[in-house]
């Protein structure tokens, strides 16, 4: 693999380019590496890296608000496309693909049923459909699109539930954790023998897996009832 690659970013009429090290710089777009030096392979930012062609002080200061190198090649790896070989490209779209799946799964329903789609039903309508995915791109700029494509596939429809929970005081500790990180706790009605009733919202695509958590945690002594 060649040791150096380039990354390109355009604002308005004017273009840039650095020079980073293809793994590294792979890393850092994926998270994996924070530090922006380990990635350069020099500190120029060029107008033409080919040429040779530097950009000048006024124009890192008029587009990038610094000359500081680092501080651009960060602004430049965020916003900024790099030039991946065709196993890094495939991996950073399987990668993101798997994002969206999940995403889709547990925020949107079949309407017809309130239940979630299964992922593998949501990977073939995106395959059905030739939905292009930007690897670049984060998830949550892409869902909006991705939906709109894929629903003459399958329907897919956003909704909330309003859960009514009990937990016995035994089991509290643990499945507090699990309500607050599932949805919008509503409301919480704390029992003198240490229980709890809860109303809790949630994407109606989320029911199963927090049935399902709940039952674990209490050994089925939950109570969860779709409020009316």
């Amino acid at each position: 693999m060649d040791k150096v690659t380039i990354v390109k970013y355009s604002y308005a009429s004017e273009k840039f380019e650095i020079l980073v090290k293809p793994d590294p710089a792979f890393d850092y777009k994926l998270g994996k590496i924070s530090e922006i030096s380990k990635i350069l392979v020099s500190d120029e930012i060029y107008t033409d890296s080919g040429k040779g062609t530097r950009a000048s002080t006024e124009l890192l200061l008029r587009v990038f608000k610094t000359t500081d190198s680092a501080q651009i090649a960060e602004q430049m790896m965020k916003k900024g496309e790099l030039n991946l070989n065709t196993e890094q490209r495939k991996k950073m779209t399987t990668d993101k693909r798997k994002q969206i799946v999940t995403f889709i799964s547990k925020t949107y329903v079949d309407p017809r049923t309130h239940l979630p789609h299964p992922p593998l039903r949501i990977q073939q309508a995106l395959t059905d459909g030739r939905v292009s995915i930007d690897p670049f791109k984060n998830a949550d700029e892409q869902i909006k699109d991705i939906v709109e494509k894929l629903r003459p596939i399958i329907p897919l429809k956003t909704e909330n539930l309003t859960l009514e929970i009990s937990v016995p005081a035994q089991f509290v500790a643990q499945s507090y954790t699990v309500l607050k990180s599932t949805g919008s706790l509503k409301k919480e009605d704390w029992q003198p023998n240490g229980s709890l009733k809860a109303i809790l919202e949630i994407p109606a695509a989320a029911r199963p897996s927090v049935i399902d958590r709940l039952g674990a945690i209490t050994k089925g002594t939950a109570n969860v009832e779709v409020q009316k």
